[in-house]
């Protein structure tokens, strides 16, 4: 019953434990960055759809006034005769005038809006890549933290080892001391010692607590417990790195752009519709007589082909090849780079595992010769401080095995970064 009790005390505190990935998610969601997500999606909605109105009618208005120095007149010769008959053609008046509205609507445009669209979608598609390779960077710097909580850990919990051995063999050296068998100067000096650990455990609770307080802001969650990684995480083949998505991006981008010259080559065809009022109307030989406003209007279809396209289409072609060529490279160079990281993690890591291996070896050693030791001042063959220096070497030994494992398993998860597997 008493087990079952202190599992249900337990369970609060088992259940705030947070995992490494339950660290970097929280961290990714808590950085500002990710709020680019929606920006650039937001952003991309408005642009498309601006583009796309380009299938509306595009309406303008116009006014305008303006004094000629000549006109449309009739010949000096027909002016006379006319008059013979009573007739007085002045022809048109120098100052004009008129307000029109102009419509055209596109019918064909050789699939330029279409490519348009594309273009806009993808250089969003470019610009969420480029944020998640700038919010991958996260995850590293949660590594950093979360190791660096967990190897201080593991020092806390070496460090009350310690405490106690030490409190063990002062609890031993004070009645030693009652029975007249050891100099209080023995006893001081191992009381001194423990002292002096239970100093280190409160600089390394306060470097705990500092860095704790860091990934806890930085993950936007209270971490006030951690898990240590399984030594074997589940690692893909091959290389998933977001900036290799994003170099993939910008190729399809320009690919899209190069099929966008093939639509600004094609000719366009549309309907169009003007009128205005003003004067003169399209019929001048009545306004020659009234000279009156009057409303005009017109309607049409008109077809454009730009050749001006192929002046420039070679050098276009070979701007966007070049971006294509520029993004190779940088995929070349990051594979290269990234390859030598990988190289030099595994590096550490087949030496930890070497390193790791003599370990135990080395802590089961100190511990005979510190046990051997602890007999030998019992039996005052060897004083105080030749103990004292025994039970360092000891503690020592299993610090020096904790950070091997510790940093084998950072150069573990360093290497599911590097790779994103």
């Amino acid at each position: 019953m008493r087990k079952v009790i202190l599992g249900l005390m337990m369970l609060p505190t088992m259940a705030q434990a947070q995992s490494l990935e339950e660290c970097q998610q929280a961290a990714e969601r808590n950085y500002p960055l990710i709020q680019q997500y929606g920006l650039i999606e937001k952003t991309t909605e408005l642009t498309v759809a601006n583009i796309q109105k380009g299938w509306l009618p595009q309406v303008s208005a116009s006014a305008q006034a303006t004094y000629q120095s000549d006109v449309m007149a009739w010949p000096d010769e027909m002016k006379g005769m006319l008059g013979q008959m009573g007739l007085n053609f002045e022809g048109l008046k120098k100052d004009q005038y008129r307000v029109g509205i102009d419509v055209q609507q596109t019918v064909f445009d050789g699939g330029a809006i279409r490519s348009q669209k594309e273009i806009a979608r993808l250089q969003g598609n470019v610009q969420t890549a480029q944020n998640e390779v700038n919010l991958y960077n996260v995850r590293k710097r949660v590594n950093e933290m979360y190791f660096g909580v967990l190897l201080i850990n593991e020092q806390m919990k070496l460090n009350g080892d310690l405490q106690e051995l030490l409190a063990a063999n002062e609890k031993k050296l004070a009645s030693m001391l009652k029975g007249g068998t050891a100099a209080e100067s023995d006893y001081q000096n191992v009381k001194a010692e423990r002292l002096k650990v239970v100093q280190q455990a409160t600089g390394l609770e306060a470097q705990c607590s500092a860095l704790q307080r860091m990934l806890s802001a930085f993950c936007g969650i209270e971490v006030k417990q951690i898990v240590r990684p399984p030594l074997t995480p589940s690692v893909g083949g091959g290389n998933a790195r977001p900036e290799l998505r994003a170099i993939d991006a910008q190729l399809r981008l320009a690919d899209a752009q190069e099929k966008a010259l093939d639509a600004a080559l094609m000719p366009k065809l549309g309907v169009f519709a003007q009128g205005y009022y003003g004067y003169p109307g399209y019929n001048m030989f009545e306004d020659m007589l009234s000279h009156k406003f009057s409303w005009n209007g017109m309607i049409g279809a008109r077809l454009t082909w730009n050749m001006g396209a192929l002046y420039t289409r070679k050098n276009d072609k070979a701007k966007i090849q070049l971006q294509r060529d520029m993004a190779e490279t940088n995929r070349d160079v990051f594979l290269f780079n990234n390859n030598l990281e990988q190289i030099q993690q595994n590096e550490n890591i087949q030496r930890y595992k070497k390193l790791m291996a003599d370990d135990e070896e080395i802590i089961s050693l100190r511990s005979s010769i510190r046990k051997a030791a602890e007999s030998k001042l019992s039996h005052g063959i060897i004083d105080v401080n030749d103990l004292v220096k025994e039970i360092n070497n000891e503690n020592a030994a299993k610090v020096q095995q904790t950070v091997h494992e510790i940093e084998m398993l950072k150069e573990i998860y360093d290497l599911k970064y590097t790779t994103n597997n």
